[in-house]
């Protein structure tokens, strides 16, 4: 028999021990993992299927909160997009769409007060340009829910804290205890990110995945997730990826170009 699983690490998590239950029994069946997860934090995969397709979506918002900040005086846009543990999304769809002065991910611990923190930063950016738009991952500045009970969703995963609407309260008792008057609008596209029709390319690529897949199960193959790395598909043990995350490197690439497009290092810093 043949058994696909599909999903991020919590799927691949149950497809490592269901193999490795079958193994132990002695069945004939191959469990082949495929990966797929907008966060783009399996390990061991360069790229999950659906992350193009949610960096489509995520610019529209992205380029929506600019125009609406652009439409006012001292306008802010704020956006939330998801990443639990890593800012892939946040990182790639602020590349793609270059209208972000700060964006703000889970590696990265964010100061919020002080002459070096966000706030202050928010504000220098308003008075040079009169707008700014910020882009933060879900799982970013969860540091500032510590004194919080923790809470846990069905999975055993911890649920998270809302910091979209945390720095949506904080900006707004920052500006108003300077008498400063701001508009603030915050956006929130949610699972809209990863509910649209995938894009052309990640609709190729799903069915490369898919063709993969099937090839290993027939050929026998098991406790595997097919993955795309170094451009290349290749098959990696379950217990080389399962229960490990992949996350953004600060000092990678990716996030110095993030740095580089949206100039919020000078803003934290006061240049």
């Amino acid at each position: 028999g043949l058994l696909f699983m599909v999903g991020g690490d919590g799927s691949l998590m149950a497809s490592k021990a269901i193999g490795d239950e079958i193994l132990k029994r002695g069945l004939k069946i191959s469990v082949v993992g495929i990966p797929k997860t907008i966060d783009n934090d399996i390990f061991l995969v360069s790229r999950s299927f659906g992350f193009d397709s949610a960096v489509d979506v995520a610019t529209l918002a992205i380029k929506g909160a600019h125009n609406e900040a652009e439409a006012y005086p001292n306008g802010i846009g704020l956006i939330k997009l998801m990443g639990r543990h890593s800012g892939f999304l946040a990182a790639t769809a602020a590349l793609a769409q270059p209208d972000a002065n700060f964006v703000l991910i889970p590696e990265e611990e964010i100061l919020l007060h002080g002459e070096n923190g966000l706030l202050a930063a928010v504000e220098r950016r308003l008075a040079l340009r009169k707008h700014a738009v910020i882009v933060v991952a879900e799982g970013a500045g969860q540091n500032f829910f510590e004194d919080k009970d923790i809470e846990h969703d069905a999975s055993g995963n911890v649920k998270l804290k809302d910091i979209g609407l945390f720095l949506k309260a904080e900006i707004s008792a920052y500006f108003k205890s300077k008498d400063i008057p701001i508009s603030l609008k915050y956006i929130d596209p949610s699972y809209i990110i990863r509910s649209l029709p995938a894009n052309a390319n990640d609709s190729v690529f799903c069915g490369l995945l898919a063709r993969d897949a099937v090839h290993a199960g027939m050929a026998g193959k098991t406790n595997l997730l097919i993955s795309f790395w170094n451009n290349n598909y290749v098959h990696v043990p379950m217990d080389a990826s399962a229960g490990r995350r992949k996350k953004m490197d600060p000092s990678g690439r990716l996030w110095q170009s993030v740095l580089e497009s949206t100039g919020q290092n000078s803003l934290f810093n006061g240049c």
